[in-house]
């Protein structure tokens, strides 16, 4: 019986990322979030312009740390014609803090940061390390979680549109 699930498994192809959040191919919410400095960034003004990579983080996320190699990579490849935002969910974390991590970090996106949870309540994020890629149609493209999506993968099939 297993023998026959893992054979199934194999000749179905790749599996899709979409485990939870939001669904693929529903319009992208454009809501607006706060910058480090407690500004509001309307992630609206992107949307529907070119593709957009959200991900969903926190400075103690040990899968976000996981993944930061393949968001420098893709932002290498991409961050021409993406916007690359990371979305700081803001627990256990303090704009201070996010700051700090930031400049030691330098990660390859504009960061936020979802005090209010605005964001993560729209996008429907089910933990950190989620990543949403729209595509310049406003639609949602791809949705994954852990340290060791495809995210060069995706963009490249997401910007090729």
């Amino acid at each position: 019986m297993a023998v026959l699930a893992a054979t199934a498994l194999a000749i179905s192809g790749p599996v899709v990322a979409q485990e939870s959040g939001i669904a693929v191919g529903k319009k992208a919410p454009a809501v607006t979030v706060h910058d480090l400095d407690g500004k509001p960034v309307d992630l609206g003004a992107y949307i529907g312009k070119k593709p957009v990579l959200l991900e969903f983080w926190a400075t103690w996320c040990e899968r976000c740390e996981e993944l930061l190699p393949r968001v420098r990579a893709a932002h290498a490849d991409y961050g021409d014609r993406v916007e690359f935002f990371g979305v700081n969910v803001a627990v256990n974390q303090t704009p201070d803090r996010v700051k700090r991590w930031v400049e030691a970090n330098k990660p390859p996106f504009k960061p936020l940061y979802d005090d209010e949870g605005t964001s993560t309540r729209a996008y429907e994020a089910p933990t950190t390390s989620f990543v949403v890629v729209i595509d310049r149609a406003g639609k949602v493209a791809y949705t994954g979680t852990g340290g060791t999506q495809d995210i060069s993968g995706v963009l490249r099939t997401v910007v090729a549109q």
